[in-house]
């Protein structure tokens, strides 16, 4: 075997190896020799090359977001280390498992005029969960150090940064170890609510007639069937779910905004509820957030171990437990209650979509159109990533096959890691995987594709409208020079010749057959990556969507 001479080095690469941290995702460079060394002569560990670190940092984010393990991403020193920043932030507000080791020069060397050097120490201290700054040698001080960090990660969920400084020379390798590594347990306690909030809660759960379960962003398979069911049961209580809850049952709503952005306010008041939970990660809708904003529940409980986000201004109580634990103790103490509230949401979404479909029946070709058709084209058991903006958002009017699981990188809500994201995933999980992506988003992400890891199933669905169809939506739209250029920012580029330099097949589709045609291609090859590229009338989609809404009533 070889290790790096540097004793740091082989006490970081120890501890990892220890601690069950697989896969590693290294960004080239020098000051970060020893750590690449010592991690790619490892057989134990997989290790990926990714030059550009801020791909690089998103690719590991989505093998740590379906692993569900602490995934490290290594850098060199200097400006490297902060393009991993926008996916530090994703794993902090999404609570992802990311390991950033970034090597550095001695302290020495800092501002001093030394080359590729920055303050690399606490560079992410407002979105870390810990901050391992070591010393030059090995020590017991440094060993405890990297496993608080990475015990951080693995309890609390998050991102955690060790920062590691190493002098020249770099490159000198050994065939023994040198270092004695101190390893430190994982202290994870089970958390539970004591009996006497049990019983305070639900004596006023049993006394309200409107309860309102609001799921976010949440992992596949989450929540135990039995609570789902016992849920869905119940007429006091509705369920809303969006596309990223991988939540699913006949009688939950999906489609938040199709149901209530026609409300008026007599049906607002109406529907407000006494009680609202919550719990899985940030929610899209902005529709849902007004409503529960203007007209408040009385008691806003949220459930999650590490954060409760006063999202809706009423926040009355966070559970710091999971929501199996929460559920599994306390609907024990519930009690069943005559309502209507679920029948009246019930009659109100039937309504919508039958009006939703009439609609789809009429439009021409355009995005909307295009939602309408792939998601149904979706492969069962598969998994999809959603880019953010326009596409997460239309992807929220549609339902989606209960096989599929579905991702978006809803921490933050950036465009700039989305096709990156997707690929990581891929590659931890053996499902077929199709992104869907709008054009600007792909585009900001290109550097995503030069990766020799992309899976031979991996597939790309483009909207390609000509810019940034969402400003579009958003009020303040003008038909502006303006607007054209600093908003939408709008272009004629298409995906033709990057599908070329990187191998990918390419296809395109401008009208409802040829789309239709081209999924059926798309999907029945899987000998190498594609890219399905679709064109949508820029100037129409806006009208088409924004009149949706008023066709709903």
């Amino acid at each position: 075997m070889v290790y790096p001479k540097i004793p740091l080095a082989q006490s970081v690469i120890e501890i990892c190896l220890a601690k069950g941290i697989k896969n590693i995702i290294i960004s080239p460079g020098s000051r970060n020799a020893p750590l690449t060394i010592g991690f790619v002569s490892n057989p134990d560990f997989n290790c990926f090359s990714i030059a550009d670190e801020r791909c690089a940092a998103f690719f590991a984010l989505g093998i740590a977001q379906q692993t569900n393990k602490p995934t490290a991403v290594v850098c060199t020193s200097g400006s490297a280390l902060l393009n991993y920043y926008p996916a530090f932030s994703e794993a902090f507000y999404n609570q992802i498992p990311l390991v950033v080791i970034s090597a550095d020069r001695p302290q020495n060397k800092i501002d001093i005029g030394d080359g590729q050097t920055i303050r690399q120490q606490n560079v992410f201290k407002n979105h870390s969960l810990y901050n391992a700054n070591l010393s030059q040698e090995a020590s017991v001080e440094n060993d405890l150090e990297i496993n608080k960090a990475i015990n951080k990660a693995f309890t609390k969920k998050g991102p955690v940064h060790i920062n590691v400084p190493f002098e020249e020379p770099l490159y000198q390798t050994v065939s023994k170890l040198n270092v004695d590594v101190t390893i430190s347990a994982l202290a994870k306690k089970q958390k539970k609510i004591s009996i006497d909030e049990i019983i305070a809660y639900t004596n006023i759960w049993n006394k309200s007639k409107k309860k309102l379960i609001l799921v976010g962003e949440n992992k596949p398979n989450a929540i135990d069937v039995e609570i789902i069911n016992f849920l869905a049961k119940d007429d006091s209580v509705v369920v809303m779910t969006e596309t990223t809850s991988n939540l699913h049952h006949p009688s939950f709503l999906h489609n938040i905004d199709t149901i209530i952005t026609p409300f008026t306010k007599k049906e607002f008041v109406k529907l407000q509820p006494e009680i609202l939970i919550t719990f899985g990660g940030m929610v899209v809708s902005k529709r849902i957030k007004g409503f529960l904003r203007a007209y408040a529940p009385s008691n806003h409980w949220h459930i999650d171990e590490l954060r409760a986000y006063d999202t809706y201004g009423c926040l009355t109580k966070h559970f710091k437990v999971n929501p199996n634990q929460f559920f599994n103790q306390f609907l024990n103490f519930t009690i069943p209650i005559p309502s209507k509230y679920k029948s009246s949401f019930a009659a109100i979404a039937s309504l919508r979509q039958s009006k939703h479909q009439e609609y789809l029946d009429t439009i021409p070709f355009s995005d909307f159109k295009v939602f309408e058709k792939i998601i149904s084209s979706l492969k069962h058991d598969s998994m999809v990533h959603l880019s953010n903006s326009s596409a997460i958002r239309y992807a929220q009017l549609f339902k989606i096959d209960s096989s599929i699981t579905v991702f978006c990188n809803r921490g933050t809500s950036g465009i700039d890691g989305s096709t990156s994201t997707a690929i990581g995933a891929a590659v931890a999980n053996e499902k077929q995987t199709t992104l869907i992506t709008g054009d600007i988003s792909f585009l900001y992400d290109s550097n995503a594709l030069w990766n020799e890891y992309i899976p031979k199933n991996f597939k790309i669905i483009l909207i390609n409208n000509g810019g940034g169809g969402i400003f579009r939506i958003l009020p303040g739209h003008e038909e502006t020079p303006v607007f054209n250029k600093f908003f939408e920012t709008s272009h004629c580029h298409t995906a033709e010749y990057l599908a070329k330099m990187y191998g990918f097949e390419y296809s395109i589709a401008s009208d409802e057959t040829s789309l239709e045609n081209s999924l059926e291609t798309f999907y029945s090859q899987n000998e190498i990556p594609c890219i399905l590229e679709i064109f949508t009338p820029t100037r129409e989609n806006d009208k088409i969507l924004l009149q949706y809404f008023k066709e709903l009533v």
